[in-house]
């Protein structure tokens, strides 16, 4: 009996890394700023089909409205209440989303933000996505309702100006706005309410956003209070998974380590130094990729969610400065994305995005605050092109072959030990993931022909990066693996995608 409550107890202390994805499906995907009536659309017409375990939505609750510059992406960061209704739709279309993507297996992570409200300069009125009245400069957001008691003015009542200064960053304000006191059991209770709304509508688990800005204490008694996850789609008892925005490089007083007890962090060295070695910045190199991961100074694996961009570093926000590769990038961002999802390093996220018209004076974008394609501020239908790719400049590069098919590369090989590695001492690397998988790439000025030992059992198999197998066939290139596990390859220095990726599932 001992052993069983205490098997239970470790199941429950576990519980908040997993990110509960149903049949092996091992990568989510952020679908920013897209509407729930889209994402629904897409879980049953391709995430489901193509083995994607969930989605990372926009912050679903109320938020004010920014009219100066237009409805940029950031407004969906400065809350005024928690009712679902956002530009990305209202909470039947929400929960209707969230049904059908539960149904066939793709899970919804909610993007909550529960370090603050609005920025304390946005006018008093109710100029909100669902109406409701605000004053920040009062403290008053009846739609809660919060007051003055329940902010961190009497702590700081200004702006966090050294990242040194572990109070600062948790107590102040984060660019101006309202910093909630969340040491305060009202607005614990408050916060739990909103995510156990959510949770109870069928969510799988939440991205904490500020996480930093968040002592772990307080963070962990709001998930203290938070509901199982639904019975309807999940086993009984499951806990829902927690996944925290920690910008930890290095250098500040406050560690990513010191959120492992809540649940997994953000690691954003991962496209930062992925990024600067993909353009061999610095005299790095993709040989130095062998010991990738915790050998690198990141955090654990089973303690790491993982990205190469994210919504706010494509923008040179956030973290990682210009080493970060976006899909302006396309042809070393499918490489990193790639390495990625063929890597056995930590929870992977897949980032789908939209296009702006970028403006470069003195380095800085200076649109990176436009919000989504919309029509005098209404967030655009994602519309499928013949050819599977998005229009209505919504990029969509989940859906680009090689990450999408990556993916499936990631399911197929899941739980393979990392295997075979070869490299050439400069930019010409490969490694397999026991007899599941393996993959090439050329990031050299010259072109790799080498017979490499794959681990793979003899066959034809369909390159997944170049191609498809269709009905018995490879629409693109074929990689034959011999009896002894050995295969050649030839990547060009000016292929379109320079690396080939074989597994189980693309043989002949």
């Amino acid at each position: 009996m001992k052993f069983v409550l205490l098997l239970s107890l470790i199941g429950f202390c576990w519980a908040q890394y997993d990110p509960h994805t149903s049949d092996g499906r091992t990568a989510i995907v952020h679908l920013f700023e897209w509407r729930w009536v889209d994402i629904a659309k897409e879980c049953e017409r391709y995430l489901g089909p193509k083995g994607f375990g969930g989605v990372q939505v926009s912050p679903p609750n109320e938020n004010v409205v920014v009219n100066n510059p237009s409805r940029p992406w950031w407004e969906r960061y400065q809350p005024i209440s928690y009712k679902i209704c956002t530009r990305s739709g209202n909470e039947d279309e929400f929960r209707d989303m969230v049904t059908r993507c539960n149904n066939v297996g793709v899970r919804i992570y909610v993007d909550a933000v529960i370090n603050h409200m609005c920025g304390s300069g946005n006018p008093a009125g109710t100029s909100s996505t669902c109406g409701s009245y605000l004053n920040p400069n009062n403290r008053e957001f009846p739609a809660v309702p919060y007051s003055a008691w329940d902010f961190n003015d009497n702590k700081c009542n200004g702006e966090i100006n050294n990242y040194n200064d572990a109070y600062q960053v948790r107590n102040c304000r984060l660019s101006g706005l309202l910093d909630l006191a969340l040491e305060k059991d009202y607005v614990r209770t408050k916060v739990a309410d909103y995510m156990n709304h959510l949770i109870d509508i069928g969510v799988a688990g939440f991205r904490l956003d500020a996480a930093k800005h968040m002592w772990p204490g307080d963070i962990k008694a709001v998930l203290d209070k938070l509901h199982n996850l639904n019975t309807k789609w999940f086993s009984q008892g499951s806990r829902p998974f927690i996944f925290q925005e920690v910008i930890d490089l290095g250098g500040e007083a406050i560690k990513g380590s010191e959120y492992f007890g809540n649940g997994r962090v953000t690691e954003f060295k991962f496209g930062a130094k992925l990024g600067t070695v993909i353009r061999k910045w610095n005299g790095e190199k993709m040989s130095y990729l062998k010991n990738w991961g915790e050998g690198w100074g990141m955090v654990p694996s089973d303690r790491a969610l993982v990205f190469v961009d994210n919504h706010d570093n494509q923008r040179g926000h956030g973290a990682g400065g210009s080493s970060i590769l976006t899909f302006w990038d396309a042809r070393m961002y499918k490489m990193a994305v790639g390495f990625m999802l063929a890597h056995p390093y930590g929870f992977t996220r897949v980032m789908s995005s939209y296009r702006w018209n970028r403006n470069f004076q003195n380095g800085k974008d200076q649109n990176d605050w436009i919000g989504p394609p919309n029509n005098n501020g209404v967030t655009k239908e994602v519309t499928i092109n013949p050819d599977t790719t998005c229009g209505n400049d919504w990029v969509c590069e989940h859906r680009w072959r090689q990450i999408r098919n990556m993916v499936a590369f990631r399911n197929v090989v899941n739980g393979q030990p990392f295997a075979n590695w070869w490299d050439n001492n400069s930019n010409q690397v490969a490694f397999g993931r026991g007899n599941r998988g393996f993959i090439v790439f050329n990031n050299d000025d010259w072109a790799l022909s080498e017979t490499l030992q794959t681990g793979l059992p003899a066959g034809t198999y369909c390159d997944v990066i170049s191609g498809d197998k269709v009905d018995g066939n490879c629409t693109g290139l074929r990689v034959n693996v011999g009896s002894d596990g050995k295969a050649h390859f030839s990547i060009s220095n000016s292929a379109e995608d320079p690396f080939i990726a074989i597994h189980a599932d693309s043989k002949l």
